[in-house]
């Protein structure tokens, strides 16, 4: 488990795209309890809705960290941001991060570190006894989020869907697979950093055995058919072996984020591969709805976009935060008897 000082003062830099302020803006909206202010290098940088502080602001606001609030393409940290990052470990506070690129590789902030009596946090790194996965199935169930690409909803839909599950009686728990779900829940596996050898392994080690009524709400990553981050979705449906999944999709969204001359996937081919793919460690693995990132449809477009697939697909369509999930809860505990 993850020691983490609190409150955080969330680095956003200049990232204007939401989709990889993506880290920043879920920890903002889902433990905003956790969160004194943002710091923005541009009135154009993404907004999380916190108040714009600086270092010094934030540390009178009690601010314990800074959370470096961007997801970047292949998880490198820019050298501009290295200034920044100094005066805030020289002030006292550590420095978080779910990069790749490891905060402890730059001598800089290590002296920084050692002169300010502060920590270089770094949470995408997963524990040291992952084993080779087993295949064996687990006790209770497990539903997975599943997505047509990276970077919309596929933790949000997680993280609701056990909030709903659980007001709703039935015992369910968030499980965190990535960098921001771990920074919201506490704990988890980062399964992008994980030796690819290892993937099924720690995704059998991030929802073990439970009671047989219990759900683990798994966070999904990547995306079957993403040209990029396939490999990660593979294991995690491999080791998670749902009995439902979830498909996330964004309304509007016709090419992979970054790899434009990649389509999207059609919702029923994710499904069709989630099938083939899930039914060979779980016999029983079923769609049990669509959720949809409708941000930019006002609500008459949103009902008629969420109407239209649950007429297509025969299954409910939900956004999870203009609409809730009630849907599919209900049908989770029709189709499962709870």
């Amino acid at each position: 488990m993850l020691t983490l000082r609190t409150p955080y003062l969330v680095f956003l830099g200049d990232e204007a795209d939401s989709a990889y302020a993506k880290t920043g803006i879920g920890l903002a909206y889902w433990r905003p309890d956790l969160c004194v202010g943002q710091m923005r290098l541009s009135d154009n940088a993404a907004d999380t809705g916190l108040p714009d502080q600086s270092i010094h602001e934030a540390q009178a606001a009690g601010a314990q960290s800074l959370v470096l609030g961007v997801a970047m393409i292949g998880g490198a940290i820019p050298a501009e941001w290295l200034p920044i990052l100094v005066e805030a470990l020289e002030a006292g506070m550590d420095v978080v991060a779910g990069f790749h690129t490891k905060l402890s590789s730059f001598p800089e902030l290590v002296a920084a570190a050692e002169r300010g009596g502060s920590n270089l946090v770094d949470v995408r790194v997963p524990p040291a006894d992952i084993p080779v996965g087993t295949g064996q199935k687990r006790t209770g169930r497990r539903l997975l989020t599943v997505g047509t690409d990276c970077a919309l909803g596929k933790k949000y839909t997680a993280l609701a869907l056990a909030k709903g599950m659980s007001a709703a009686g039935m015992s369910a728990d968030f499980r965190a697979t990535g960098q921001t779900g771990i920074l919201i829940a506490g704990g988890g596996v980062p399964l992008d950093a994980v030796v690819a050898d290892f993937l099924v392994g720690a995704a059998e080690k991030v929802s073990p055995d439970n009671a047989p009524d219990h759900w683990d709400v798994i966070e999904g990553q990547g995306a079957l058919f993403h040209p990029g981050y396939g490999p990660v979705s593979m294991g995690l449906l491999i080791g998670s072996q749902p009995d439902a999944f979830v498909v996330c999709t964004e309304a509007g969204r016709d090419t992979i984020r970054g790899w434009d001359s990649f389509s999207t996937p059609d919702i029923r081919d994710v499904i069709a591969r989630t099938i083939d793919i899930g039914q060979q460690f779980n016999p029983d693995i079923r769609c049990v709805g669509i959720s949809a990132n409708t941000r930019h449809l006002d609500p008459t477009a949103r009902a008629d976009y969420l109407g239209a697939l649950e007429k297509e697909y025969g299954l409910p369509a939900i956004d999870p935060i203009a609409t809730g999930v009630e849907p599919i809860v209900t049908r989770l505990a029709t189709e499962f008897g709870q």
